[in-house]
């Protein structure tokens, strides 16, 4: 269905192209879309048809047509089985499985977190702090092919609440990953900012842009492993996030040449042969720890979760290659023995 609005022209839009204006002021989603608008008669200045090209002036009345958007369909609750770790009125836990999306996306409608969580406990108690409809829940995401430990949230104000504290570095959010290459100092910190890469839309890039956004990023070496026939050696590493960008760890690892193995977008710096992804299917990133303050009660909660199989396949191939453990790497490994396995 169509609707014909109206635009008067201010001193500012004087001069300007009917096409480009009726862009600039977000009457049509882009210059083309008003351009063709304009060239199938939905537009008229003054009660008359124009070309594209005409200029506007001051005091003339622009009416364009446009199409009402479509009543949003409610998203669909479907029975997708969850690892939840804890579970209260105001909050949930779970370990994600590689290769769920946390939410609806053009190439991801359905089958996602989000309608896990709503088969689970209902679309009017989760959260809605995204400003996206697709969002309910989420408070923090893990790319589909990341495993671990993640935060839901079930009302509003405890949601935004665990996103401050994510914001203001309050959670504990600690990952493991296998990176190519032996990392030679035991701890460091990649403090580079991160924005979408200028070749790729799809991928994010360490960049000088003003786009780019804080991204901090520290890590423990907890294993070396010395190199092999096809493979340079790697190092198991303990990152933790101070920010929450796309990708981050990936980008800020290959910002490094120790790209994450397994990586199939972010491996510019890493071994050619396919042998040195130690057949996996996806990066070796698992979201190992996760400590945060109760948003409602304030308690301090920590969890702790175990690697997935695929993940211990591939370390356990390397077991006899390795440098020994670091003292970081003893600490982490006993919590690990202690941490409930992954169900899925």
């Amino acid at each position: 269905m169509t609707r014909s609005l109206c635009h008067v022209a201010t001193a500012g839009d004087a001069g300007a192209r009917i096409d480009a204006l009726l862009a600039a002021r977000g009457f049509y989603p882009s210059r083309s879309a008003a351009a063709r608008a304009v060239e199938e008669g939905r537009v008229l200045v003054n009660g008359a048809p124009v070309a594209k090209r005409q200029c506007v002036r001051a005091g003339d009345a622009v009416v364009y047509e446009v199409e009402d958007a479509p009543e949003p369909t409610p998203l669909a609750a479907q029975p997708i089985d969850l690892d939840v770790r804890y579970e209260d009125g105001h909050v949930l836990v779970l370990s994600k499985q590689a290769g769920l999306v946390c939410h609806p996306s053009v190439d991801h409608e359905d089958g996602t977190l989000v309608n896990a969580l709503i088969h689970r406990c209902g679309a009017q108690n989760l959260c809605d702090v995204q400003g996206e409809r697709d969002r309910l829940g989420i408070v923090h995401r893990l790319d589909r092919d990341t495993s671990g430990l993640m935060l839901a949230a079930k009302d509003d104000e405890c949601g935004l609440a665990l996103m401050e504290a994510i914001r203001a570095r309050a959670v504990d959010r600690r990952y493991l990953a296998l990176v190519h290459g032996v990392v030679a100092h035991d701890t460091g910190m990649i403090d580079a900012p991160i924005a979408r890469s200028a070749g790729e839309r799809t991928r994010m890039a360490v960049r000088d842009v003003p786009s780019a956004r804080e991204a901090v990023t520290t890590f423990r070496v907890l294993e070396r492993f010395d190199h092999g026939e096809f493979d340079d050696g790697y190092t198991l590493v303990d990152c933790k996030l101070f920010t929450g960008r796309t990708h981050q760890i990936r980008v800020h690892m290959q910002y490094t040449r120790h790209p994450v193995v397994g990586d199939p977008v972010y491996c510019a710096h890493a071994p050619r042969d396919a042998r040195a992804q130690l057949g996996l299917e996806r990066q070796f990133l698992h979201s190992f720890r996760l400590e945060f303050a109760h948003p409602a009660t304030g308690e301090e909660l920590s969890f702790a979760d175990g690697l997935p199989r695929d993940l211990e396949r591939a370390l356990a191939g390397l077991a006899g290659r390795s440098r020994g453990r670091t003292s970081a790497g003893e600490e982490v490994f006993a919590l690990l023995e202690g941490a409930p396995r992954p169900r899925l």
